[in-house]
């Protein structure tokens, strides 16, 4: 059976306006962006490589409290020169086991570079420094890179979003 409650208005005992609070919920800082941290990138990287290759797209913060979430979001403008390739990034961190991965770029035919982000969420269970560090791998043994040709027009790097809990 289903109840359901209308009401008007709701007071408190005095006649006034409720709060959260003042009805017992603590919203707290639950949820709110504690801090955030924008690192930029200016060095490029070329491979060929189908193994994952350590980029320098390095990003590192540190939370205010070990329950808090890291919401992070890759910037980069990934370069794929040969039709049918793809690079694949991935993201790993100092304090997790489990790293993130997605397709950067896909080939269909000649050169490509387009500004593309990878996004994670990440739940470090700590309050020391944890640094995220992008690898990249290709799918067929065509070139792909980060920043082609040293580009420093600010188009990479992280935004790393400290989410309170």
């Amino acid at each position: 059976m289903t109840s359901i409650i209308k009401v008007d208005t709701i007071q408190t005992a005095a006649g006034g306006t409720p709060t959260a609070s003042s009805l017992g919920i603590d919203l707290g800082n639950v949820g709110k962006i504690g801090q955030v941290v924008y690192v930029t990138n200016t060095t490029g990287l070329f491979t060929t490589s189908s193994s994952f290759v350590t980029t320098s797209f390095t990003g590192s913060i540190t939370p205010s409290s070990s329950s808090s979430k890291i919401l992070g979001i890759l910037l980069c403008r990934p370069f794929t020169e040969t039709s049918s390739n793809e690079m694949v990034g991935q993201i790993s961190s100092n304090r997790s086991t489990t790293p993130w991965e997605g397709y950067l770029n896909y080939n269909n035919g000649g050169a490509i570079a387009v500004q593309s982000t990878l996004t994670f969420v990440d739940t470090p269970n700590t309050t020391g420094v944890v640094t995220y560090t992008l690898k990249i791998r290709s799918t067929n043994g065509g070139s792909v890179a980060v920043h082609p040709n040293g580009a420093t027009d600010g188009t990479g790097g992280y935004i790393l979003m400290e989410v309170l809990a």
